[in-house]
């Protein structure tokens, strides 16, 4: 990877990144696609060589990815990525249904037609994945997509950014721990289809938030009767 320099942004726009900016959003990037799983070491002085870059920023950076629980620091050991928590997952779907459906509520009436097309499209690749060689990295990856295509409206700034926190969350315990099965897949791009049709109808803004709800708190019940006893 080149240095990361205020003058070469790697993520973004608006203007030129902070090096300890650069390196927080290349290092949470890592960790966020399963590049850079539970235990993997972030050692201060390879990553300041690797980035062209003091252990300045490294440590700035660690020290907010750690604020985010995303990186743990222990002493005589040093920072590591931070172990999955599976109760933090059950935790974070949970605060994920209440958002997303208040998200998708809010975003459903300023739509376009191209937008709510785009994520039926979206729907379709899946269902064409669930009925043939199963994938559940890149199905998971589809169906984040297709949350995001229904909530891309929302007027509400907060919320999107609170919602986008929590699909990160998730989405770290899917990629390093387990993915969509192929039963539960086709239930939820059923459920896919219910919301794509009160959307389209114009429903009631309580109809859509509780159908978007009850379809990730599904998905929650499903995870936690599928855990050992």
């Amino acid at each position: 990877m080149p240095a990361l320099t205020p003058s070469t942004p790697t993520f973004g726009t608006g203007g030129p990144l902070s090096k300890s900016e650069s390196v927080y959003r290349e290092l949470r990037s890592r960790i966020i696609s399963g590049r850079y799983n539970a235990g993997y070491r972030l050692v201060l002085d390879q990553l300041a060589r690797e980035m062209g870059v003091s252990a300045v920023p490294v440590r700035e950076a660690i020290r907010r990815l750690e604020a985010e629980r995303l990186v743990t620091f222990t002493r005589n050991v040093g920072a590591e990525v931070a172990a999955i928590d599976l109760a933090d997952y059950a935790d974070a779907m949970q605060v994920l249904a209440w958002i997303e459906g208040a998200a998708t509520a809010l975003s459903a009436p300023h739509l376009t037609k191209r937008q709510i097309d785009d994520a039926a499209t979206t729907n379709d690749h899946m269902r064409s994945l669930a009925g043939g060689n199963f994938d559940p990295r890149l199905f998971s990856d589809l169906n984040l997509q297709f949350h995001e295509q229904l909530c891309i409206a929302c007027p509400n700034d907060h919320l999107l950014d609170l919602l986008h926190r929590e699909w990160e969350r998730v989405a770290v315990v899917r990629r390093n721990v387990f993915g969509f099965e192929p039963v539960r897949s086709q239930t939820s791009i059923g459920e896919h289809d219910q919301i794509l049709d009160l959307i389209r109808s114009g429903a009631p803004a309580d109809e859509i938030e509780k159908a978007a709800r009850n379809h990730k708190l599904r998905s929650l019940r499903q995870f936690v009767e599928a855990q050992p006893a």
